[in-house]
């Protein structure tokens, strides 16, 4: 999923390369016209004939820019890391680290008692 900036048939082609279904919103000039592309061509029709399908697809980026959103409140914008491994490992630190504060909200605002001992 990605907005209006990234639709073009090169992204819809590089998403059948990598074994993937792209929902990219169509600009409002787009046409079917494939130029090479047969993916943009399958791609623009479903979006014209199943568009409320499509848009359900699409609407997920809602969520996922939504955490990346809390993420950056709660931990900040930026990767301190100067190392490509560290920053990797500093931001799946911050996905892990929202994730626990997402369960633990969730237990005190639905009075949910975990138990995360070991059961054998």
């Amino acid at each position: 999923m990605a907005d209006k900036a990234y639709s073009s048939r090169r992204c819809y082609e590089l998403a059948t390369e990598l074994q993937a279904i792209a929902f990219i919103l169509f600009k409002k000039n787009a046409t079917g016209k494939s130029f090479g592309s047969s993916t943009w061509s399958k791609m623009y029709s479903y979006f014209m004939l199943h568009r409320e399908e499509f848009m359900k697809h699409y609407h997920q980026r809602s969520n996922i820019e939504s955490t990346f959103s809390m993420i950056k409140k709660k931990f900040g914008p930026y990767v301190r890391s100067r190392d490509i491994t560290a920053q990797k490992n500093e931001v799946l630190l911050k996905i892990l680290c929202h994730n626990i504060c997402v369960v633990n909200q969730e237990m005190h605002e639905l009075g949910i008692q975990a138990d995360f001992k070991t059961h054998e």
